[in-house]
């Protein structure tokens, strides 16, 4: 059973967006930029209270801007995605989670060490140049439910 709704123009969607922000960190890398997409869409809090599909995620808007630097600068939208994104956008669909991504709603990349804290939630670990933070369980239950 997939941890959220979605069809054809979602994988591809979501596809497009783990490729746009992970590229250089490789398939793994992919993984935890589509869990963190499904996280916002399952936790139903914090800034994540109305989103309720992978596209409401992936077109959040945050004061003046997109959530994503992907769709802030438009790169989400220079590449199609390839089969080998679209089968890892439906693998983190369906089942994937894995620390430090797994209950993690944000990440960036710091380009220097990681804070302890990002939006004044704790760091939950770092894959190559990025950094998860997961909320606070008592923020968030949402994040922590399958």
């Amino acid at each position: 059973m997939a941890r959220v709704k979605y069809n054809s123009s979602d994988i591809d969607l979501m596809a497009r967006m783990m490729r746009a922000e992970a590229e250089g960190e490789g398939k793994l890398g992919m993984l935890m930029v589509g869990n963190v997409i499904i996280n916002r869409a399952k936790a139903g809090c914090l800034d994540f209270k109305d989103l309720r599909s992978i596209s409401d995620v992936i077109y959040q808007v945050q004061g003046d801007n997109y959530s994503f630097e992907a769709v802030q600068k438009g790169n989400v939208f220079y590449q199609r995605a390839r089969e080998v994104e679209r089968r890892l956008a439906e693998q983190t669909i369906k089942y994937w989670r894995e620390h430090p991504s797994k209950y993690a709603l944000w990440y960036f990349n710091p380009y220097g060490e990681c804070p302890p804290t990002w939006y004044g939630q704790p760091f939950a670990g770092q894959f190559k140049e990025h950094c998860y933070y997961e909320p606070e369980a008592n923020t968030c239950e949402g994040a922590y439910r399958w």
